[in-house]
């Protein structure tokens, strides 16, 4: 009898589609029913439908005249430029904010000089609008600033800079408070008042509306703006929010951008992580050298690297970056961005080191339902990444804070799969001076005497409201299928499902009954490479990896029958590229 000494995770089979519709769509779109089952998932019932899907039309964008206060703010904005008032762009210093500022402030800035851009100081100012920022848009003359990414809770600050003369443009896609600013407008789907068609905009996606509207009030043709594309969907997959609906199309048509036209500041970024453009043969024959990124490059090269800079130093660096319109400056502002990653990465080893040490000194750690640790040393920067890692080692509520000022104190929080962490801190918000955030990630900051009343309470609350099964990691299984059935035309089809995220994740298939063929092996730091086949005689089986999971090895290697889940994927090793599985877990029987 062999042990496995691994965290369980639960394996949830997605309801089955009607077998009606499967194979009537199957049908049409003349693909197998397992990849009709797929969209049927999705929504996707008709063949109409379904080429909507698998090719995303920008015409598919909605007006953006739909979002409540849009005319407002064009009106406020073509003022403002008639009467060559200044303008400042201001947005929050992570990516979704960086990206902003950088799509809002070149679109203007193009055609319109007087405007200049403004980030706060993760660590002077904080999260959110300042009234150090307001009171630098009064030294300098400004009389409008557009918010991005930020402000929809920010009242008290609006109404100074109303009181000082400067008007405010709020874009936020956060959720908003009882009563909105009293800005000239305020774009924000999530707004209870908004009946635009699409409320999960990213907070760069609000600002490409706005850029939308202004273009389309001044005659300003769309193929202009397609340039700006790529930073919606750095934002879109970096702040995951869902690939779904407008941000499906938005994502596949940024990422074409980025493949093929990458701006100069992330192409120096590609180029100093050693990815390079790859050649591809078009449908005519021809061929041609671009990028193959996907929304996992965006996530984990491009986001970190951007979002460093404002975690380590200065925001206003990555906004440079992304604004460089020739090599040699992106290559040195690039340095600069790769070298903030390189020690935030540093501090993120260090402190998670620290808190997993906390952790397991804490005798009652164990018979709580949320993580909440503090120590006054920790760098704020990186507070939030080491919730993430947090959250996924332990897998419940979790909130990371450090010391921010003499007496305030500030964290970050993450949940998990279906546990509303913004409510269970605005449960709490007596005891606290300003929070803000989504569903399973959000930001707060609270003084040092309120800490361990904080602590109880935020502990009562997740156990009061937090259902067992959402303390055990769960893996949504889309399909069963049989290693047989994954051939290159299932998979070609396959691939067109991306861009894969939140609403529409990369399919997880489940085969049972597998066997080592005899090839499989430890490799790195307990990974799996697999080789495995359905029956007891083949001798060369599908490939696999298996990352952190080779703690299995002692009993597949016995070749006995086991359940895997996975995706497919592609694997290039010495210029041949060949389908893997990439497995997310195994159940012994």
């Amino acid at each position: 009898m062999i042990t496995l000494d691994i965290r369980e995770k639960r394996w949830a089979a997605k309801p089955s589609s009607e077998e009606g519709v499967v194979a009537a769509l199957a049908q049409a779109l003349r693909i197998t029913p397992t990849l009709a089952s797929l969209l049927v998932q999705r929504g996707i019932t008709t063949y109409e439908e379904a080429h909507a899907f698998f090719r995303p039309a920008l015409s598919d964008l909605h007006d953006p005249f739909l979002m409540k206060d849009m005319d407002l703010a064009i009106d406020r904005l073509t003022r403002a430029v008639q009467n060559n008032e200044k303008i400042l762009v201001y947005g929050d210093y992570d990516v979704d904010g960086t990206t902003a500022v950088a799509l809002v402030y070149s679109f203007f800035h193009s055609f319109y000089p007087n405007i200049d851009f403004y980030l706060p100081d993760r660590y002077k100012e904080g999260y959110g609008v300042s009234t150090q920022g307001i009171d630098f848009a009064i030294a300098n003359g400004f009389s409008l600033i557009v918010a991005l990414d930020c402000g929809i809770k920010s009242n008290d600050k609006v109404d100074y800079a109303k009181q000082n003369g400067v008007d405010f443009i709020i874009c936020d896609h956060h959720r908003p408070g009882e009563q909105l600013p009293a800005a000239v407008a305020v774009l924000d789907p999530k707004r209870s008042d908004d009946t635009y068609p699409f409320n999960e905009l990213s907070g760069c996606g609000i600002g490409f509306k706005l850029v939308c509207g202004y273009a389309q009030r001044h005659q300003i043709p769309f193929e202009q703006l397609e340039r700006y594309l790529d930073l919606v969907a750095v934002s879109t997959a970096a702040d995951i929010v869902p690939i779904v609906g407008e941000n499906r199309v938005l994502c596949y048509w940024g990422l074409k951008r980025l493949n093929e036209h990458p701006r100069h500041g992330i192409e120096a970024i590609l180029k100093l992580n050693n990815l390079t453009r790859q050649p591809f043969a078009e449908k005519d024959g021809t061929v041609v050298q671009r990028y193959n990124l996907t929304v996992s490059d965006l996530v984990f090269i491009i986001g970190p690297r951007i979002n460093a800079a404002g975690r380590i130093h200065d925001a206003r660096h990555a906004v440079n970056l992304l604004i460089s319109d020739n090599s040699a400056d992106a290559l040195a502002n690039s340095i600069t961005v790769n070298d903030h990653n390189t020690e935030r990465k540093n501090l993120d080893v260090k402190i998670t080191q620290e808190a997993m040490e906390i952790i397991e000194g804490d005798a009652q750690f164990a018979k709580r339902k949320a993580t909440l640790l503090f120590r006054p040393d920790w760098h704020k920067g990186v507070i939030g990444i080491v919730a993430s890692r947090l959250t996924e080692k332990f897998y419940r509520p979790t909130i990371v804070l450090t010391q921010s000022g003499d007496d305030i104190i500030t964290g970050s929080a993450r949940s998990v799969k279906d546990f509303d962490i913004y409510n269970a801190i605005e449960s709490c918000s007596d005891l606290l001076e300003q929070f803000g955030g989504h569903m399973y990630a959000a930001g707060l900051t609270l003084r040092k005497e309120n800490l361990e009343k904080f602590s109880e309470r935020f502990e009562e609350v997740v156990a009061a409201t937090i259902q067992d099964h959402m303390l055990v990691q769960e893996i949504e299984i889309d399909a069963d299928l049989r290693l047989t059935d994954i051939t290159s035309s299932f998979f070609n089809v396959l691939k067109q499902f991306a861009p894969f995220g939140p609403g529409n994740m990369n399919p997880v298939f489940r085969t049972e009954n597998v066997r080592d063929t005899g090839l499989s092996r430890i490799v790195g730091n307990n990974h799996l490479k697999l080789n495995l086949a359905e029956d007891e005689t083949t001798r060369f089986g599908m490939d696999g990896i298996a990352f952190q999971l080779g703690q299995f090895y002692p009993f597949i290697s016995r070749r006995i029958p086991f359940d895997i889940c996975y995706t497919i994927e592609e694997n290039t090793f010495n210029g041949k590229t060949t389908i893997q599985l990439n497995v997310k877990d195994i159940k012994v029987h």
